[in-house]
């Protein structure tokens, strides 16, 4: 089996980046304190890192998910895209950030059930999502309302989907170094 392709192209960092690109890398050091090497890599198209980061903060303030919840949803897609920065990076949110029980974080990092029923429901409907390209079947969409979510929220894990889509790929791409914020949950599929 051959290695995977990694981008040739330089990072874009807050010295390098072109008119396109800086502003998007600003605004993520104004907010983060510091740029993720991921946005760097994602910049070397900036529609990409631009698309990603406008997806990701509507899917963070509208989606109708909880904290815990949305940390499940993209746990579940890197873990199936086998993205391991974006896992290192949303295990530390969900760990220090986002409230996610601590025996949650470790099933969904190891592939395995997830002990809390509506989590669990949350976590097997991404994955349906994911395996169906979109095209769950009518058990599955009943499932996950009887879960007590919305069928809104179907459209939400779409935009899910694509926000983790444009990261993982990227990451495939750009195999960037996982930054010193995340080391601690780093993760290897």
């Amino acid at each position: 089996m051959s290695a995977d392709y990694q981008l040739k192209l330089a990072p874009q960092t807050l010295e390098t980046a072109d008119a396109k690109a800086k502003p998007l890398l600003e605004q993520a050091n104004a907010k983060l304190g510091f740029v993720p090497n991921m946005y760097q890599g994602m910049a070397k198209a900036p529609g990409v890192l631009d698309t990603y980061l406008h997806g990701y903060d509507l899917f963070r303030q509208d989606s109708g998910f909880t904290s815990p919840e949305q940390e499940v949803v993209f746990l579940t897609i890197s873990y199936l895209n086998g993205c391991g920065y974006c896992m290192s990076a949303h295990s530390m949110l969900a760990d220090k950030m986002s409230q996610v029980p601590a025996d949650v974080l470790e099933a969904i990092r190891e592939g395995k059930a997830i002990p809390d029923p509506r989590l669990a429901a949350l976590s097997e409907f991404t994955r349906v999502m994911f395996e169906t390209r979109g095209k769950p079947g009518q058990a599955d969409v009943e499932a996950f309302l009887a879960a007590g979510f919305e069928e809104r929220q179907v459209l939400q894990i779409v935009l899910a989907l694509a926000v983790k889509t444009l990261s993982n790929y990227s990451n495939h791409l750009n195999h960037p170094e996982l930054d010193d914020a995340f080391a601690g949950h780093a993760w290897q599929g």
